[in-house]
């Protein structure tokens, strides 16, 4: 009694849940295989793993990772170090904030945690910033901005006038500064980083004071041209189109960083139809995302990689898009799946 299969499932094709079996999975990432025959967030992690790993195993995909949110405050600067040497990325698209708060921790400088007990205005008056239940000491950004000016000064004579974006600006912190952190770590496995809203964060403020202080001085001073940013991604993604190869994105987060990585199809269906161009149409065909943001809130952060098909960002899934959206705290799911994914070998 019991054994017999609905007709209906039969015919949908339905799988069967399994009860989790903790004390025989080995290794996280074994859980993370049973986890995927459960349900709930817990189904959608553990199938996260198994399309991050086809799509890092898929030799012909290069992967964008995006990332906003404090990631870096919330000490999770190694896991995406652990990404940039494990090969598993090949272009980052971050927050300024993001940044420039790994190369607080990079230059050998702490965040601390925040004591409820303390008030904001108290914080405020011993300069010390809070970030949820965390707090970045403003002395750290005066030291963060003091180390980058000698750099933002030499690439100033370096480039003689030359606009640059944020992909060049931060190759060239990614050389110059001391350090292990993610411009360096970028920089010496050659992964370009890409910060879109670079004047809304801390390391934007520090090249605007950069100018005003050259201003002063009547000095050479660096020039920011954010369009410089999106034609050499644009460049990038076409070229990878041209060599038959195709786009993964892991996303950490939503934000600027996740919409302007994926307008990219947009942009080249626009260009092709505003000024007669014939450039072949760019989809990502894989895609792993870790954002708590419900779709019911209509902000991009939240929305589905199903809605972004109708953009013309994501192949659909019958054409062979793979996809996996886990709604939790990255703080959780992130390190979850860097850990199974070095279990697979990966």
């Amino acid at each position: 009694m019991g054994k017999d299969v609905d007709p209906a499932i039969s015919a949908l094709n339905l799988k069967p849940t399994e009860p989790l079996r903790v004390e025989q999975a080995q290794t996280l990432s074994d859980l993370l295989r049973q986890m995927a025959d459960t349900a709930f967030t817990g189904r959608s992690l553990g199938e996260s793993a198994d399309v991050m790993e086809a799509m890092i195993r898929d030799t012909q995909c290069n992967v964008v990772m995006t990332i906003s949110g404090a990631m870096t405050m919330a000490g999770m600067r190694h896991l995406i170090v652990t990404m940039l040497e494990r090969g598993w990325v090949q272009l980052v698209i971050a927050t300024g904030a993001l940044v420039g708060h790994g190369m607080v921790e990079a230059l050998g400088m702490k965040h601390y945690k925040a004591d409820p007990k303390t008030s904001d205005e108290e914080y405020f008056t011993l300069r010390l910033n809070r970030v949820y239940d965390t707090i970045e000491p403003e002395q750290n950004l005066d030291a963060l901005e003091f180390a980058v000016r000698e750099s933002f000064r030499n690439m100033a004579l370096e480039r003689e006038g030359q606009a640059v974006g944020t992909v060049d600006i931060l190759e060239h912190l990614g050389r110059s500064l001391p350090g292990e952190g993610i411009l360096q770590t970028a920089a010496k496995v050659g992964v370009p980083v890409i910060i879109p809203a670079f004047t809304d964060s801390e390391l934007g403020l520090d090249l605007a004071v950069h100018q005003r202080r050259c201003r002063t001085l009547d000095v050479p001073y660096l020039t920011y041209d954010a369009f410089r940013d999106l034609e050499f991604y644009r460049e990038y993604c076409e070229k990878l189109l041209a060599e038959g190869r195709q786009l993964g994105i892991f996303t950490v987060g939503g934000g600027v960083p996740r919409n302007w990585a994926q307008q990219i199809g947009p942009y080249i269906d626009v260009s092709n139809l505003r000024l007669g161009l014939t450039v072949p149409r760019i989809r990502f065909a894989y895609g792993v995302r870790i954002c708590p943001d419900p779709v019911h809130y209509g902000h991009l952060s939240g929305c589905t990689y199903s809605e972004g098909v109708t953009w013309g960002k994501f192949l659909p899934i019958a054409d062979g898009g793979r996809y996996a959206e886990v709604l939790l705290d990255a703080t959780v799911g992130w390190p979850l799946l860097i850990r199974a994914m070095i279990d697979r070998g990966l």
